[in-house]
């Protein structure tokens, strides 16, 4: 499927005023719980849009994305993360005190963080979508890249799932059909998975969007608006969930808001707004999905007029003069379009007349599917991958070698226990050893050594497992770090894996 310039153009810039259209009329129900009869904006109209960390860290991923291209990755992105965003919240700043205490992604996102699960990532996919146009099997590996930094388990899903429905929708229109794309991308026992169905469910049954909203809140209870409850019927009381698991719900009301918002754009934002709870990530994340399917038409001028084409920040470091992010709407759409062949290179042509033109894929090969390669035999899917992931593990990749380093213990250790790491080897060409030196503390204990012969790659595409167990001992400080050297074959470089270790 062929995707000109044009329209391209007309689906981004119009993904990202439904994107800052839906922020701004969802905040000022953020974090509320209760029923609401929101039918315009409610604050004052005269500031204009308002600042929104869903657009926000987007502007920031976007110039890291301008320098590294299509190798941008979540190493990158916590850096860019800490050195260029106020924002310190939650799982925000779980995951900023975790990267600066030497965690790599993803167990940045993992580690000792409550609310891994929450909605801080899915909410900034469009980015990777708009990039990736009718590509989501691109989209999603850079939705779990960016996710990975601060959530984990649901809150990476999420992301994973929104990037997918809003890159194919470049390529489907049919929402039900959408949906099978983007559920396609993720584990089908994830609760992401299970509150899209039960919002299908209470459609097609007939419910109305509220007696919908009270099953998505009562089957997958949220924390969201717990701080704020306000007087409703008792009929309509929802259990309080667990602090910090969130993405399951809020993607469920975003769904609400689409099944049941008729066709309409003010009523599927509503919709969604009425439902509390994360409101400027519900609204802003379904105006973006429509401004890809519907394009600026479909978005009535009444909602554009009173924000304009102003993006307005509150979590960015503007100070900073690698910090060069766009200030309005078209100038966003057109860094996006500039930066977008660079992601689409084997997909996107330059013609006469036309400007460029993308090679979108579409029906059933925008589903996730087996990519099975003869010479290697390799049979994972996306979501097989994203499911497998441990999220205590982090990845050093070589052209000989993958291999990733899993804390199966935890990444805390205490004087004289013993406790173990796994060293995870994928060939990535041919079948040997691999020299490895465990730069732990000399007095430490290490088994198989501090320097040990590996082997690794039994056949093609393959992968050997290595338990590495230890014992510290003389713990004078709080938290350890040091590297693992790994040089393969006739290479002689080293390659290092990051280890860091907290004492009890």
């Amino acid at each position: 499927m062929i995707l000109k310039q044009k329209e391209y153009l007309d689906k981004v810039r119009a993904c990202f005023m439904g994107k800052n259209i839906g922020g701004t009329l969802g905040t000022p129900v953020e974090g509320k719980r209760g029923v609401f009869n929101i039918d315009f904006y409610t604050h004052d109209i005269s500031k204009g849009a308002l600042p929104n960390d869903d657009l926000d860290l987007q502007l920031v991923w976007l110039v890291a994305a301008e320098r590294y291209g299509n190798k941008v990755n979540s190493r990158i992105l916590a850096d860019y993360w800490v050195a260029r965003i106020y924002a310190h919240w939650n799982e925000y700043g779980q995951g900023k005190v975790n990267v600066k205490n030497g965690l790599v992604p993803p167990v940045s996102g993992a580690y000792s963080n409550p609310m891994k699960d929450s909605n801080g990532a899915w909410i900034r996919s469009e980015i990777w979508a708009c990039l990736c146009p009718g590509r989501p099997d691109l989209a999603v590996q850079y939705a779990f890249e960016d996710s990975s930094v601060d959530h984990a388990d649901e809150g990476i899903y999420a992301e994973v799932f929104t990037a997918a429905l809003e890159s194919a929708a470049f390529a489907e229109k049919d929402f039900e059909k959408l949906v099978d794309i983007a559920l396609s991308y993720v584990p089908k026992d994830c609760a992401i998975a299970g509150v899209v169905r039960l919002v299908q469910k209470c459609k097609n049954d007939g419910l109305t969007w509220r007696q919908a909203r009270k099953e998505v809140l009562t089957q997958y209870p949220g924390s969201f608006g717990q701080s704020n409850i306000l007087p409703c019927d008792p009929e309509d009381e929802v259990p309080l969930g667990k602090v910090g698991y969130d993405a399951p719900s809020n993607i469920g009301i975003t769904m609400i808001g689409w099944l049941y918002g008729e066709g309409d754009f003010g009523k599927t934002i509503c919709t969604a707004a009425n439902c509390g709870e994360d409101g400027d990530c519900t609204c802003a994340t379904l105006g973006a999905l429509w401004g890809i399917l519907h394009g600026m038409e479909g978005i009535p001028q009444k909602w554009i007029d009173p924000i304009g084409e102003e993006i307005k920040v509150g979590c960015v470091d503007l100070t900073h003069e690698g910090t060069l992010i766009p200030r309005t709407i078209s100038e966003l759409t057109k860094r996006i379009a500039n930066l977008m062949p660079t992601f689409m290179i084997h997909s996107c042509d330059i013609t006469g007349d036309d400007g460029f033109v993308i090679n979108m894929l579409e029906g059933d090969k925008l589903f996730d599917r087996y990519p099975v390669s003869p010479a290697y035999h390799v049979t994972h899917d996306f979501k097989e991958l994203c499911a497998l992931r441990n999220p205590m593990s982090c990845k050093v990749e070589s052209p000989f070698l993958t291999t990733y380093l899993v804390y199966d213990k935890g990444i805390e250790i205490s004087e004289g226990v013993e406790t173990s790491i796994k060293l995870i080897f994928f060939s990535n060409f041919r079948q040997g050893w691999a020299d490895v030196k465990f730069n732990m503390p000399a007095d430490w204990e290490v088994k198989p050594g501090h320097k040990a012969m590996l082997p690794y790659g039994i056949t093609y595409a393959n992968y050997t497992e290595h338990e590495v167990t230890f014992t510290p001992h003389n713990l004078t400080e709080g938290v350890y770090e040091f590297g693992i050297e790994i040089r393969v074959g006739e290479c002689r470089i080293p390659r290092f894996i990051p280890v860091t270790l907290i004492v009890k």
